[in-house]
């Protein structure tokens, strides 16, 4: 169990949590909410014990073990998978010890320990986590320093779910991922054993795998019951009244002043006017519901416009001459579509997207555009080219200065209110904006020409809960047409109403919804895991035996029967006390032992294999 006691953290003079409680249960899956900037990350370093609370306590049970996913780990050329393997300290501490170890009863004691920890089957666990996360099977021995920092963050989570941690806090983990790997990642966190614990502004990730929501608002940690959309209602009631009973506190706390105001001079009702003085000294006043400085976001509509705005056909594109990254395309967007691109990381999308923007040409093929067309370009990589010096209502400015000629301030400062840009926050320094803040400048230098087609790649990053509804709202709004890159399923889900998958160098037309695509790729990845399987394992015995048929079934099962035995038997033998008194022969045996549960498992796999053929 996870005990939060009166704790409050600073700093500086800022209180991020204030004299704050919660106990979080054994079991539980929670998730932890709150706006960007309130102290979730920092409520999580508190938790793993990186930072100490100003007064108050933060407790775990000292037998459980705590997990998190390392931000740190060192360059090494060390394979994927032995990485992941080897984040479980303990069963690694215990293969070193087996190298040095000469002691029989010691010796006994470690095999026994990695027996009960499933050591033997580690490397294949770690494989299905490295794949679930989208690398391919050929990639699990490449080394761990060939990687760019997304795929290192899927590498760390990965080794994070492998330990597989009593309590377990994961700080957006869908952040690294695509639209693939989360959907695979949130199927394997509902069957999640032990405690839980995530930051995430993915409403669809919150709603799938909790049972709880820990709000952290104006420094107060408040827990709520059932998932997030659950919570969405419960503080929308409780908003509700406790504007209700402030509204009230306030008519009667002003019938009290006037009373007082009235009478505080007179002799006959001081008595009377200095207890209503002191009644309003002792009033516990509800603080009023603030109405939160949401950001709302409005993009201008365009004007009518011919359709296709944008029509491919036969295309090609790609970086290196001969060598496209998609062939064969032949689609075509009209004004008011919805299109989402679906895919796994690499196979294209983002070069689609620069197709359409003008950003890439084509190879092969022809492509029509409506010669009034206007493109809004999204890419998070833009908030790196953006000047830190400036201010957004001077760049707003310049853009605006650079297309009309003109320059006025108070258009400028509207364009820019469109996107929650008030006063202060248009006059700060560009450096000095969140992630968040810059992604909605971005959002107001690509539509102030009100353009035709918003291309979005990824347009979520950095957006708050808050953030992303207010996006998704002012995409439906838009009159214009969409293209867009999301790893958010509710944001496809909302926006989207056609969907186009990007595969095998090919972009085609996915007829279906989220829920079919995420049939869709669990069976995509279960036949590529097959094929794969079948290349480097097959050989002419199991050629001839995937001919189902009666006889070769009976005789893989009694193979299976066969392996069942010799296993039962050998574990007989290691659990006798003299077994480790022959150092050499035990280590022997432990190698033999390794092998047939490796066996038993293929032939159990080829056994329902050709059941299922024989059906």
């Amino acid at each position: 169990m996870l005990s939060i006691s009166n704790l409050t953290y600073k700093i500086g003079a800022r209180t991020l949590i204030e004299d704050s409680s919660v106990n979080i249960m054994d079991g539980w899956r929670v998730g932890l909410v709150g706006a960007n900037g309130t102290g979730k990350t920092t409520l999580f370093k508190l938790i793993a014990g990186e930072l100490h609370a100003d007064t108050g306590s933060v407790s775990l049970n000292a037998r459980q073990r705590f997990g998190q996913v390392r931000q740190d780990i060192p360059d090494t050329d060390t394979p994927l998978i032995d990485m992941v393997v080897n984040a479980h300290e303990d069963m690694a501490e215990l293969f070193r010890r087996l190298e040095t170890e000469s002691d029989p009863n010691k010796l006994g004691d470690i095999y026994e320990r990695l027996i009960e920890m499933d050591a033997y089957s580690a490397p294949s666990r770690a494989a299905i986590l490295l794949i679930g996360l989208g690398f391919k099977e050929h990639q699990l021995q490449e080394p761990f320093s060939s990687l760019s920092g997304g795929w290192r963050m899927r590498v760390a989570l990965a080794a994070a779910l492998f330990v597989e941690p009593d309590f377990l806090l994961l700080d957006e983990p869908t952040n690294h991922l695509d639209l693939d790997a989360i959907m695979w990642l949130e199927e394997y966190l509902l069957k999640y054993p032990h405690t839980l614990m995530i930051i995430s502004h993915d409403r669809d990730l919150l709603n799938k795998c909790t049972d709880h929501i820990l709000h952290l608002e104006r420094q107060k940690l408040t827990l709520y019951s059932g998932n997030y959309d659950t919570f969405e209602r419960e503080r929308a009631a409780k908003l509700g009244q406790q504007q209700k009973t402030f509204e009230k506190q306030q008519a009667h706390r002003a019938h009290m002043q006037a009373f007082v105001d009235r009478f505080r001079a007179s002799a006959a009702k001081a008595r009377q006017a200095q207890s209503r003085i002191k009644a309003l000294e002792r009033m516990d006043l509800v603080d009023a519901v603030m109405a939160d400085r949401a950001v709302r976001f409005t993009f201008p509509d365009p004007e009518e416009i011919a359709r296709p705005i944008i029509a491919i056909r036969q295309g090609a594109v790609g970086y290196t001459a001969g060598n496209p990254v998609l062939k064969r395309i032949t689609e075509s967007i009209d004004p008011g579509d919805r299109i989402a691109l679906l895919g796994a990381n690499g196979n294209g999308k983002s070069t689609l997207i620069k197709l359409i923007a003008g950003k890439l040409e084509l190879m092969q093929g022809e492509m029509m555009r409506s010669s009034k067309l206007r493109i809004g370009y999204f890419s998070q990589h833009q908030t790196e080219e953006l000047d830190v010096d400036s201010t957004p209502v001077q760049e707003m400015g310049r853009l605006i200065q650079k297309q009309t000629g003109d320059w006025k301030e108070s258009v400028i400062r509207a364009r820019l209110g469109q996107f929650g840009f008030g006063k202060t926050l248009a006059d700060n320094r560009i450096g000095n904006l969140s992630g968040g803040e810059k992604a909605r400048l971005l959002f107001a230098f690509m539509s102030f020409e009100a353009p035709h087609l918003l291309l979005m790649d990824e347009p979520t990053n950095h957006l708050d809960m808050d953030s992303r509804e207010a996006l998704v709202q002012a995409l439906n709004a838009y009159q214009g047409a969409i293209v867009m890159v999301s790893h958010d399923p509710t944001m496809v889900e909302r926006v989207a109403d056609r969907l186009w998958l990007v595969k095998d160098n090919a972009c085609t037309t996915f007829d279906g919804d989220l829920e079919d695509y995420r049939k869709f790729i669990i069976q995509s990845r279960r036949d590529a895991r097959k094929q794969e399987k079948e290349k480097s394992k097959k050989t002419p015995q199991k050629e001839e035996a995937l001919q189902a048929s009666p006889v070769k079934i009976a005789t893989v099962e009694k193979e299976v029967g066969r392996l069942a035995r010799e296993k039962e038997k050998m574990e007989m033998e290691m659990a006798a006390p003299d077994f480790y008194t022959n150092v050499e022969k035990s280590r022997t045996a432990q190698d033999v032992y390794a092998q047939i549960l490796k066996d038993l498992e293929t032939k159990e796999a080829l056994w329902l294999e050709l059941l299922e053929q024989d059906r």
